[in-house]
This record gives C-alpha cells, structure tokens and sequence, in this order.
C-alpha cells in the first residue's frame, strides 16, 4: 500500500501530483441558511446571517468549496429533477463543503464550526487507502502485506503467453463463476455497458488494456506505482482484452474507464462524477477503505478495523445519489477483519450529523450500493491452499449488508510483474493479485455480463435493487473455515450460468391489466400483473386501424384482448390492448352511446360472449361505451355510473349470488365520482379499495395480497370492502343499471 504520510488540506500546487490520500474536513450546512460558497466569501440566499461563518473562516485562513464539484443550484436543481424521474426521495448534496485551511489542526477547527448556527455538522474524514491488508500468517510470525508482489528481473518473451487457463474464477461454478458461459449469450462479454472504476491510478497503455478502454476521465492519477499496479490489475480482472495474449477480463466487451480521488474530488465526489457520467445499468466500483472507529479512526499498518467508505455520510449520500439514478455501486467491503454488525457502529461519531444512523445496518438506510466481501479461491489454486472454497479469508469485513463475494486471493491480472516482468510496465502481470480488491472486479464482471446479455434482448437492464436481490439469490454459497463459520456472511460467489437463466427465463407473471393516466404533460402507465402462462402482448397508444389490425393479427394466432384502454391524445383518440391467452369467440364494440352498447351486449352475451373489460370516455358532453367481450358461460352483470353506497350494494348483493367484480370503473361527474363495474362468475375471497392514496393503496395491496382475512374498512384515505364467502351456485340472469 502507498507510504502514509500526515496531510493538511490545502490544494497542491499546479505542479504537484498527490501521491497519498489527505485527510478531508466535511462540512453539513443548514438547509433552510441556503449557503452558497462564493469567491468573496459565503452567502446565503434565505439572508440568513453567515456573518460567524466569514469571521471565522477568515480567522483560521479556510475556505469552503462545494465538495461535489458544481454550484449548488445546479446541485439542487439535478436533485429536482431525479426526484421526479424516480418517484422518490433523492439526497440533496448541495449542504455539502470540502473546508481547506492550513496546518494540521482539522479537528479544532471542526470543533469551532460546529459552534455556529448555519452548520449541521462537521467531521474529519481519515485517508481513503486502497484495501490491501496486512495478515498474520501464524502469531509468531510478523505481519505480511498483501499485494507485496515484487516485479521478475527476467525479460519476457517476444510474445506474451496465454495466461487464461491460470484465470481459474473464469471456470464454471462453484470455484469460479462460469464467465465463458456468459461468452456464449450474445452480449456476454458485457457489450454496451460501461464501468468507472474509482482509486488512484492505471496503466492503460497495458499491452493486454487496448481495445474497449477509455482512459482516466477525471481527477490526477497518483504517481505511485503501488496505486498504479492496483488499479492496472482491479480493471484487467473485469476488462482484460480478449486476444491470444496474456489474460482475458470477464467482460472484455465492456467499455471500462477511471477517476481518481487524487487531484480534486475526492472519494465522495469522485463517485458523483461517475454517476454523472453513466447510464441506468452501468456500473461504478469503488477500491478503496478507510480506518474505522475500532481504532478510533487511526491509520494502521495491519489495515486492522478499516472499513467501507459508506460509513461516512458525504460518501453514502454519494453512493445514494449514483443509485438513484439506476447506476449500480459495487464496493469493497474492506480489509479490516470486522464484523460490521458490531454495536459499535451503531454509535454516532462526534461532529456527524444529527439524524445520522448507522448504514451499515440496512434496516437503518440502504444507499443502495451492492458490498463484496473476499472468499478464498478452491484449494490448490497455483498450488496454494488458503483455506476451504468460498470461506471467508481472514482479512475480510463481514456482516448481513455484505451480498456477495469473490476471489480474495491467487487471482490472475495485468500489473505488478511477478507473473511476468521486465523492464516494460505494459507487460507486467501477475498471479497473486488479492483482498476485497480482487473480490470486488470480480462481482463487477458478473454483473457487466448479465447486463450486456439483457441490453442485447432489447430488455431494461437491471436496477441496483434487482442486482443485489440477484446476487443474493443465486450463486454457489459461502463455505465453512476453522475459526470462520458461514454465519460471519460474506454472501455466495457469483454463478453467470444461474444468473442469465434467472433473468432470461420465460416469466410467469402476465400483465392483466393496464391503466394510462395523463399527469401534467406526459403519461404514466400503471400495470395489475398476475401469475400466468403462454403468449402475452401489448399494443399502446395506436391509432383504431393499426389497433384493429394488431387485434385481427393477435386474435388469429391464438391470442385474446383482455384489456382496453381510450386516451384523448391532441384531437384523437388512441388505443391500447393487454393480450393473453385465449379461444373461443371474441368481440369489441367502441364509443358506442348507452343504448347501442347496451343492445350489443346483449346481443352478444346470447351467443355466448361475456363482457370482460368495459371502458368509459368522455366525449363532448356525453359519455361513451367500449367493451371487451370473450368467451363464457354462467352469470353477468352489469352496474354502470352509480354511487359508492349504490354500487357497494349492489357489488354485496351480487357477490353472495357467485358473481364476482372482474373489472372496475371509475368515472368523474361533476363534483363526485361515480361507479360502473363488469360481473362474472366467481368463488373465494373477494375484495375492493378505492379512491386511496397511494401508500394507502400499496398497504392494503401488500396486505390482502397474504392469506388474512381481510375486514369492511373505511379511512379517510380510501374505502373498500372485503369478504371471504364462497357465493351461492344459483344462475344468475342479466342484470343492467344506469342509477
């Protein structure tokens, strides 16, 4: 690891390139003070008094600077926006300063912030290092770093040996994780996805990093070759070039590209950058710990209590912000050898903020990125054994957060030499690259490939949510070591041939029905989906020939509408049809007046088609009739534009008959709403909720959707009734209402 040195703060001089971490001064503003760091000094736009600030930032010769980079109206402008686009909350890195000062003193002067009103809070950050832990072999002997590897005098060969068959967590499961499997799917190699690996600094002149390599994006590489070797083996484990030379990354297709923490943005920012820079489904991974509270935050040697940066709120809320825009966080664990579910860490350190709870327990807060923790390799890798495949090595972080894991040792990679090495850095490799930091490329390049596979389907790539709850629930599972039970979780290793058939795999969940709703100047779809089979198809927003057309087409290959929806797009109407399997007869009648559609449905109902989905569109002054007919038998009704009471009542007396409400309409008129629903045959449970918000509504949802029998409710965010009678078996006749 990088030599430690004691750091202020200041900014190098343009000519000097950082070659260790500093220690940062975070600071948290007010929200409601409205800070803004300009050239003559802060300001604040709600005219709150930041006279103290100035006195006190002019006394000890500081300043403060945005620590994300960019003005904090364009800060909180972003964070507007991705609140809109995600439908949720989205962290407010605009509190955030970096302060610079002189001299060694930081904690006094976070001390002194801390006694003024426009500051939240204010803490010192210790250096972020590359995790690369010190072990003790047995305890009489001195500790050994990892990553030690020494470059080999020996010129190399005209030509660069094939070193894939020593990749063995390229294998197929469980002692590797089945790359060349991936290799098969098209998109495989994680083509059309792009990565940003953030540390310190690369080799991408590397004989085997050419092809699908953008190079250092933003900040200063460190001129430190440890830092650079680092960096040069974490992006060849996942984006080696696939040639006949040297190693073969595990999705060489990927685009894979670096930012520094050196240089300017630091840890926190540096992952801003990132995110900023990618897409949904693209990847960022994070090389770097810090020392923990274990220790009291002092760096060590040994790497002992170090832990992972989203321990520290500027670096979670980061994080946060990456995810929430559907970039997916892959970061090392740490080397510390913790257990993060100590109650240590639930204890708030001094100068954080006060709302700040430990995310180390995900039931606190999740920021959503995905943990790597390192297992060993299968025993005999190289012709070393450390300990039984898939069990925690002893340096390695563990906890519930951590999702999964991968080679923590003997990992085969571009850098350092000791593999192959001479005189020419680009033709360095080596065989005993290790840590969370060979884990963690490892996870990355699991994920690159599934994303690449379901880009080529044309399908949405997977969320950071779908990518954890993937890794956690497929993979080969973490073994047993003396001394290092399972239970200290470091997750499963990843397993590519269980992952594609995970997300490939026909689903069984079929769209029943679909809603579109007009929301200021854009629509927003809303989906019911139930478990089902066979061939499924949508069809949105046509005009009525190509609708009709697509409806014929389906209709003659065995498909049926099940559901339709009108929406007034400018001076037109448009259609769209939810379609699944079907036979038998099968009809439509659209904007039809009250009457027509009435005489139809019957018409229709005695040759045996049953009214399945009726939609209700205003037109001018009047309201206008669509349905949906298939094939049936038994009862009908229906109980079109009453009240809620009315329709209650009716929907009561109607289910004890053995009718059941299989579609609902609701319907503004005037100042109330109004009720129109479609009845067939049915038995069991049965149950309605309207009008509810939509907490209210996703609570009852999540609550009837569990075997409890649910009870008449009425609340002031919705009402509904619910019963678990069986209904009579007597026929039912034609019904019709317009109360």
């Amino acid at each position: 690891m990088p030599q430690r040195r004691k750091a202020g703060t200041g900014r190098p001089a343009a000519n000097e390139t950082r070659n260790a971490p500093e220690r940062e001064l975070i600071v948290v503003a007010r929200r409601d003070f409205g800070l803004r760091a300009r050239r003559e000094g802060i300001t604040s736009v709600t005219a709150a008094d930041v006279s103290p600030l100035n006195e006190l930032l002019r006394a000890e010769g500081a300043r403060l600077e945005p620590l994300f980079g960019t003005s904090e109206e364009r800060l909180q402008a972003r964070m507007v926006s991705m609140a809109a686009e995600a439908g949720g909350e989205a962290p407010d890195l605009s509190v955030y300063y970096r302060a610079y000062a002189p001299g060694e003193d930081l904690e006094g002067l976070a001390q002194r912030l801390l006694q003024l009103d426009a500051v939240a809070a204010a803490y010192v950050k210790p250096p972020a290092e590359l995790p690369e832990a010190a072990v003790h072999e047995t305890a009489e002997m001195a500790p050994r770093t990892i990553n030690d590897m020494v470059p080999s005098n020996r010129e190399p060969p005209p030509s660069t040996p094939d070193f894939v068959a020593r990749q063995g967590y390229l294998d197929p499961a469980p002692g590797g994780i089945d790359a060349r499997y991936a290799w098969t799917q098209n998109g495989g190699a994680g083509a059309g996805v792009r990565i940003i690996d953030i540390e310190g600094a690369w080799r991408f002149t590397h004989e085997d990093l050419l092809l699908n390599q953008g190079g250092v994006v933003a900040g200063t590489p460190s001129t430190d070759i440890r830092w650079r070797n680092h960096g040069t083996a974490v992006v060849g484990e996942f984006g080696g070039d696939r040639n006949s030379l040297g190693i073969t990354g595990i999705c060489p297709d990927a685009n894979v590209r670096a930012i520094s923490i050196f240089g300017g943005p630091g840890s926190a920012g540096a992952i801003r950058e990132a995110a900023d820079g990618l897409s949904s489904g693209d990847v960022i991974l994070i090389e770097l710990h810090r020392p923990g509270p274990r220790f009291n935050f002092e760096a060590r040697d040994d790497q002992r209590g170090y832990i992972a940066i989203e321990w520290w709120p500027d670096d979670f809320d980061a994080i946060r912000y990456a995810t929430s825009r559907g970039v997916i966080v892959v970061e090392a664990a740490g080397n510390g050898a913790e257990n993060l579910d100590d109650a240590l860490y639930e204890t708030r350190p001094a100068g954080f903020p006060s709302n700040w709870t430990n995310p180390f327990n995900r039931n606190n807060r999740d920021s959503g990125a995905i943990l790597a923790g390192a297992g060993a390799p299968p025993p005999g890798t190289h012709g070393r054994d450390h300990g039984p495949d898939r069990s925690r090595l002893d340096f390695s972080n563990w906890g519930a957060l951590i999702d999964a894991q991968g080679w923590g040792r003997e990992v085969t990679t571009t850098g350092y030499g000791d593999l192959q090495g001479g005189a020419d850095e680009d033709e360095w490799y080596t065989d005993r690259f290790s840590g969370t930091s060979s884990a963690s490329p490892i996870v990355v390049g699991a994920l690159a490939c599934v994303q690449g596979i379901l880009r080529a389907m044309g399908r949405t790539p997977l969320d950071p949510a779908q990518a954890k709850q993937l890794l956690r629930t497929t993979g080969s599972p973490q073994q047993d070591a003396p001394g290092r039970p399972a239970t200290q979780r470091i997750g499963n290793r990843p397993d590519l041939r269980q992952m594609i058939t995970a997300v490939t795999q026909p689903s069984n969940i079929r769209l029943t029905d679909l809603e579109i709703t007009r929301v200021g100047n854009e629509l927003r779809y809303s989906g019911v989906y139930r478990s089902g089979t066979g061939a499924h198809g949508l069809w949105v927003l046509a005009n009525w020939s190509s609708f009709i057309q697509k409806w014929q087409e389906w209709s003659g290959q065995g498909l049926r509408l099940k559901d339709l929806e009108i929406t007034p797009v400018g001076n037109e109407f448009r259609y769209s049809g939810v379609f699944g399997p079907g036979s038998g007869g099968y009809g439509l009648w659209v904007l039809a007046s009250w009457s027509s559609f009435v005489q139809k449905w019957q018409q229709w109902s005695a040759q045996g088609l049953r009214l399945t989905n009726l939609e209700i569109t205003p037109v001018g002054n009047d309201f206008r009739y669509s349905g949906v007919f298939n094939s049936g038998a038994g009862g009908y009704g229906l109980w079109v534009l009453a009240s809620w009471s009315s329709f209650v009542q009716k929907w009561q007396e109607w289910s004890a008959q053995g009718l059941r409400l299989i579609d609902l309409e609701v319907t503004p008129v005037g100042g109330e709403y109004r009720y129109s629903g479609v009845f067939g045959p049915g038995s069991g449970g049965y149950a309605l909720w309207a009008l509810a918000n939509w907490s209210s509504f996703v609570q009852k949802w999540q609550e009837w959707s569990f075997p409890v029998a649910p009870s008449s409710a009425e609340t002031s965010t919705g009402y509904g009734y619910a019963s678990l009678g069986s209904g009579a078996s007597e026929t039912i006749q034609t019904r019709i209402s317009t109360h």
